[in-house]
């Protein structure tokens, strides 16, 4: 186990970084953060240039891959960093330097004991991009296919490790200073943050989503997934069907070549519902940078690192909140989100209703265009901490890839309702899902399954059982020594400048 100084060392140089752009002046100002935290975000900014606006984006760039990568996760909730820090590090796009291409070359011939003109015909040196994980090259294969070719970066499974082994530790020590950080809970959002970039290492599991995602896209004649080439793919090496079309987010290119843009953006929606709500299975990176545009009309998507699955019980409650929500039944979202168990049982049912009504209300109806999502987000944030709500991450990555495809079809059609565009969707598929003969038959299964469960019950009635539909278990969480407030520990934290602020930082920016 890394020792605690080593991370406050680690801490020491992120958080300067940090300083200097400014990312630890809303530590200073939120009122919520606690008080140990703003004296060592004080401590960490003294001798720095703090420029006029805070800069999140550019500070985690600099700290290297690791911290984009959160950072691109921290984007998804402003819940925890606030509305102002998630917009700026949504602007993280992963556009570095690449690894060299002999690095390259070395880490296929490897993955696939062949020499690299054994598996492609020509193979381009300069690659079209480089991420934080892996960058991508162009190729043909030796049987004449055009392919993207995808590498991870050599040595970037260390640089990870060492990386969440920090964030680890300071998560922990975020959480135990006071109720407010651990209603947030930031070490199960490093662990999910753990979880999603071990997925993202592995290729072979990349490309496996993607199979799986192309499987159930055929329901959407509209959307297209790439064909995997199994042959050319490994676990650090992973090829795939070339994909030429435009953009999505140059929208005037998409107009000139004859494009329909409200069609385009009406798909995406249908996308993205039958992913989230019929599958359960989405696509959680939907950036501009991943989405084409076919010359035939149809959407493109690449990029399958981060994908997200939702059970059937929790797609019912979610296929009702966001339908309520549309047609205005606020005691019915309100009853979902106590059975869903999202609000403590000792609040009220009705106040939860009245609240939500105050901040629904004000935006139905209207075009996204017209909608503040300041407003918005700030009644939300207001009910979570009223109605005492934990986060839950296990959501996490549907509500970034809602909010990510809303950006991507508002940009695509300005005037597009999000809410009028999903309803009969929604509708459809609740008439189906939550119909007479549905619901018979759902009761049926799980009569059948509890008459199984009865033996192991009767051995077991002193455990105890999460209610059905709850939460998916949470990560495991590693254990980790808590530095107390007192003693050597606060005289060597003020030493190093308030090191640990860096951590904090990145779990509590704005």
């Amino acid at each position: 186990m890394t020792r605690s100084a080593t991370h406050v060392w680690r801490l020491f140089k992120w958080g300067r970084t940090l300083a200097r752009h400014g990312a630890l002046r809303g530590i200073e100002s939120d009122p919520l953060t606690p008080p140990e935290v703003k004296r060592i975000a004080r401590i960490a900014s003294l001798g720095t240039r703090v420029p006029a606006a805070p800069d999140y984006a550019a500070a985690l760039q600099e700290i290297g891959p690791p911290a984009i990568k959160l950072g691109q996760t921290l984007s998804t909730r402003p819940d925890l960093i606030g509305a102002a820090a998630a917009a700026n590090l949504s602007r993280l796009q992963d556009n570095l330097p690449p690894a060299p291409f002999p690095l390259i070359k070395a880490a296929i011939e490897t993955s696939f004991g062949a020499p690299l003109e054994k598996l492609y015909a020509s193979f381009d040196p300069v690659p079209i991009g480089a991420a934080s994980i892996a960058q991508v090259h162009r190729a043909t294969t030796t049987g004449g296919r055009d392919v993207a070719v995808k590498v991870l970066r050599p040595g970037i499974e260390h640089e990870f490790a060492r990386a969440i082994d920090t964030y680890e530790w300071a998560a922990a020590q975020a959480e135990a200073m006071g109720p407010e950080p651990e209603r947030l809970r930031p070490r199960l959002v490093v662990a999910h943050f753990k979880q999603w970039s071990a997925r993202e290492l592995d290729l072979q599991r990349e490309a496996a989503s993607a199979s799986e995602l192309r499987e159930n896209m055929v329901a959407e004649p509209g959307y297209y997934v790439p064909e995997i080439d199994w042959r050319r793919t490994a676990r650090r090496v992973l090829t795939l069907e070339w994909v030429s079309g435009i953009k999505l987010d140059d929208r005037d290119a998409l107009i000139e070549s004859g494009h329909d843009c409200k069609a385009l953006a009406a798909t995406l929606v249908r996308a993205f519902l039958r992913q989230a709500i019929v599958d359960g299975f989405f696509h959680a990176d939907l950036h501009h940078g991943n989405l084409f545009a076919l010359p035939d009309g149809r959407v493109a998507a690449i990029d399958f690192g981060i994908m997200g699955r939702v059970d059937r019980r929790a797609r019912v409650w979610l296929a009702e909140i966001l339908y309520g929500l549309i047609t205005g039944d606020y005691r019915r979202v309100a009853e979902i989100h106590f059975e869903a168990q999202y609000v403590p049982s000792h609040h009220n049912v009705e106040e939860f209703a009245t609240a939500l009504r105050a901040a629904g209300e004000p935006i139905r109806g209207l075009p996204v265009k017209d909608i503040s999502v300041g407003r918005m987000l700030e009644s939300l944030f207001a009910i979570t901490r009223d109605f005492d709500m934990p986060t839950q991450p296990h959501l996490l990555l549907l509500q970034k890839s809602m909010v990510m495809n809303e950006g991507v079809a508002t940009r695509l059609d300005p005037d597009i309702n999000m809410w009028e565009t999903a309803e009969p969707f929604l509708r459809e598929w609740m008439r189906s899902e939550l119909g007479p003969e549905a619901y018979y038959a759902d009761r049926m299964v799980e009569t059948m399954r509890s008459i199984k469960l009865i033996p192991e019950l009767i051995r077991r009635m002193d455990h105890y059982y999460p209610p059905l539909g709850a939460a998916p278990p949470a990560p495991p969480l590693p254990d980790v020594t808590i530095v107390e407030s007192g003693g050597m520990w606060r005289y060597a934290l003020a030493a190093v400048s308030g090191a640990i602020v860096a951590a904090t930082a990145l779990l509590l920016l704005g």
